[in-house]
């Protein structure tokens, strides 16, 4: 079974306050493509304008740090198949985790339920975010990759720190953020992916988060 754990992405959806929302366009509308090929053969080429940090999308060390691995120098090993763990945390703010968890090499995904909120004002205040010490001791066990269904891993106060990026990242752990459907998996039992487009220079960008769960 194939569970679907990313958001869909609609022309001017707002993602994280301050970031504008994707631009969906045209490029080769069907009508015009009729005159490029022969008749009763169309097509459609769309275009797209978005900030990288747009729906579910993965952040890797470079967005935090310059010298760090991008999008196209994680390795797909990191992103994709990876042995999955669900930590249910919801009605909890600061999520603090449970150090008996086994989470070494596996994606750790942090349940709290705040997907609910997506699209609504109510998703960007007082969203669940990771205890900096989990942060650290998930960085210590070997966590292979943490994604959250939260507006972002970190407390997001004005011009506050980013303890939970600065930590995971700097272990070489993707994030992904503002994942959803988490409460339809298992605790464990499934595999996980997020991968995304190999681009240069450039630290996130949206992915099709799913997990495929083991028979």
């Amino acid at each position: 079974m194939i569970v679907e754990l990313s958001h869909r992405i609609t022309d001017g959806m707002i993602t994280y306050p301050g970031v504008p929302g994707p631009t969906l366009g045209v490029h080769l509308s069907r009508e015009d493509s009729r005159e490029v090929y022969a008749p009763g053969t169309e097509f459609h080429i769309g275009t797209i304008t978005l900030a990288a940090n747009t729906g579910t999308y993965l952040d890797t060390p470079h967005h935090r740090y310059a010298d760090g691995p991008d999008l196209s120098q994680v390795p797909a090993a990191k992103l994709a198949d990876l042995p999955g763990l669900v930590v249910r945390a919801a009605d909890r703010r600061e999520v603090v985790l449970d150090q008996g968890l086994d989470v070494r090499g596996r994606a750790v995904l942090i349940h709290t339920g705040w997907d609910r909120h997506f699209g609504t004002e109510a998703y960007f205040d007082g969203h669940p975010y990771l205890a900096p010490e989990s942060a650290a001791w998930l960085a210590e066990q070997g966590a292979a990759l943490v994604g959250i269904d939260s507006l972002n891993i970190d407390d997001t106060p004005p011009r506050g720190g980013r303890p939970a990026h600065t930590i995971l990242l700097g272990a070489g752990i993707p994030l992904v953020e503002h994942l959803t459907g988490l409460a339809e998996l298992p605790q464990e039992g499934f595999r996980f992916h997020a991968a995304p487009p190999m681009i240069a220079g450039m630290g996130t960008f949206p992915v099709r988060a799913y997990a495929v769960v083991v028979p």
